[in-house]
């Protein structure tokens, strides 16, 4: 129960990292590189600010503005000095490695002393809900802090998706689903193209900056290499989002991302409860994101391929 809880919190968590995804990679057609420097970033300053004495609400919010500005960064490589969007991001993460350094003071910071939204969500629990210190559910003792974590981040991983998927639906929303969809046809209706791609950016990355924020305080700990794979984490939950979900729909694609989310994180605890060692995770990761890409495309394929017998096609 103790890892099915764990694992549930996990998905919420790292929800805003899916959410991040859909908008660079489903709404503008490009897979965003800054994700890995943005989801570090979003460590390094929460955890910067955290043992400085800074409160749990700013550091995370200051963590998620920080990397909004590298998604600005980065749209602005692209738009005004017109490099590829795959370079720029590339460079932006690639510079944002030795700004999280010097943000940490080093490659490690533990925040196991500090107050995080991790403590805070196990008071307001404590509070609010009533929930004793220890819990029995399923045959097992679990920690009421672990619960209200978890009630917390589910609540937090709705709201996002509901206003994200509410924002989609305003004009500048529809805007940026334009500029993504038929940027030639956007800029015939008077669309600022260019603006468009900067603010999709910066929003896209701030989500994934709130996730390594986010991830950093339920660690309980900040490591420089916290954000490499990020975007292909991204891409993995956001895929077994639209195979569960669909995505004939802006909300369905945003629900059915969360829903990756946590479906993932249940795979990994699984996976790693079967004996799968935690060093293979990346490998495992890159291997589902290959199979969810590949093997439907082989499906349809086979499908559509005229049945032969004989040596003679049939019709």
């Amino acid at each position: 129960m103790n890892l099915l809880i764990g694992a549930t919190t996990m998905g919420f968590i790292l929800a805003p990292l899916a959410l991040g995804v859909f908008v660079s990679f489903r709404i503008f057609r490009t897979l965003d590189l800054t994700a890995d420097g943005s989801f570090g970033v979003g460590v390094a300053v929460v955890a910067a600010l955290l043992v400085r004495g800074v409160s749990p609400l700013e550091a995370t919010a200051a963590g998620a503005l920080a990397g909004a500005g590298a998604g600005v960064f980065t749209g602005l490589l692209h738009t005004r000095l017109r490099v590829s969007a795959l370079l720029a991001g590339v460079l932006t993460s690639t510079a944002l490695y030795s700004v999280n350094l010097f943000l940490m003071g080093g490659g490690n910071v533990s925040l196991s002393s500090t107050e995080s939204l991790m403590t805070l969500a196990g008071r307001l629990g404590r509070r609010l809900l009533g929930l004793p210190e220890r819990l029995a559910l399923g045959g097992t003792t679990v920690g009421g802090e672990r619960v209200a974590e978890l009630a917390i981040m589910a609540l937090l991983a709705g709201g996002l998706a509901v206003a994200l998927a509410r924002f989609l639906r305003t004009d500048l929303g529809m805007a940026m689903r334009a500029a993504g969809n038929n940027p030639q046809m956007a800029r015939s209706v008077g669309i600022d193209v260019d603006r468009m791609i900067v603010t999709g950016l910066g929003l896209s990355n701030g989500l994934i900056a709130l996730a390594g924020g986010l991830f950093a305080q339920y660690e309980g700990f900040a490591n420089i290499q916290m954000g490499i794979g990020a975007v292909v984490m991204g891409v993995a939950t956001l895929l077994i989002g639209e195979t569960l979900v669909g995505r004939r729909s802006p909300g369905r694609w945003v629900a059915g991302a969360v829903a990756g989310s946590v479906v993932f994180r249940l795979l990994v605890a699984g996976a790693i409860r079967a004996g799968l060692t935690p060093n293979a995770l990346k490998l495992v990761t890159a291997a589902l994101v290959l199979a969810v890409l590949v093997l439907p495309r082989m499906g349809h394929r086979v499908r559509r391929a005229p049945a032969v017998e004989g040596g003679e096609t049939v019709a």
